[in-house]
């Protein structure tokens, strides 16, 4: 990457043209980067145009080499620069996060038995309910204990009587 440095000019901030410039690409790989690496920051001026710091120069630069130059696909490009990121955050973040106290341990001890025996209890079927209906998704674990109520011939037959289509009556034409 400090090849890369070199070519970039010193200044702060960059045009998008002036990216794709630098960077030998066309304004829509630039765009559907923006759109895989949330990193690269682009932020619009007041009713300007979109501008770019210079890391987010240098990620575009870090990006086309990996694509083009080793020929990682997007999704590898960004594994390879999240694995580059992850020593200077990860390990130190994760030494420096303080230890679990043992109060929230056995907070979290408690609500796991209670999930895992609520799991037991939507698992177990009440009698004579067969398999219709059960799992519960939610509500009322009484409706589900009742027999079905048989379907009514009336009810039945006034459905199949309101869901038919009236017939359009042809309308005369007028002299």
């Amino acid at each position: 990457m400090a090849e890369t440095r070199a070519d970039i000019p010193d200044q702060d901030v960059f045009k998008a043209s002036e990216v794709c410039a630098i960077a030998s690409v066309r304004p829509y790989v630039l765009r559907s980067w923006e759109q895989e690496f949330p990193a690269i920051g682009a932020a619009r001026t007041s009713g300007g145009p979109r501008v770019y710091r210079r890391a987010d120069v240098e990620l575009v630069l870090r990006i086309k080499d990996l694509v083009f130059g080793e020929g990682l696909t997007l999704a590898g490009a960004r594994r390879r620069i999240e694995q580059e990121a992850e020593p200077e955050g990860g390990a130190a973040a994760a030494e420096a996060a303080p230890p679990v106290a043992a109060g929230a341990r056995a907070a979290l001890a408690e609500v796991k038995q209670q999930l895992r025996s609520l799991l037991d209890m939507l698992e177990r079927r009440p009698p004579g309910s067969g398999t219709s209906g059960w799992p519960p998704a939610a509500g009322n674990l009484l409706e589900f204990t009742r027999e079905p109520k048989a379907a009514d011939p009336a009810d039945t037959e006034a459905r199949k009587a309101a869901s038919k289509k009236k017939p359009v009556r042809p309308v005369a034409p007028r002299d």
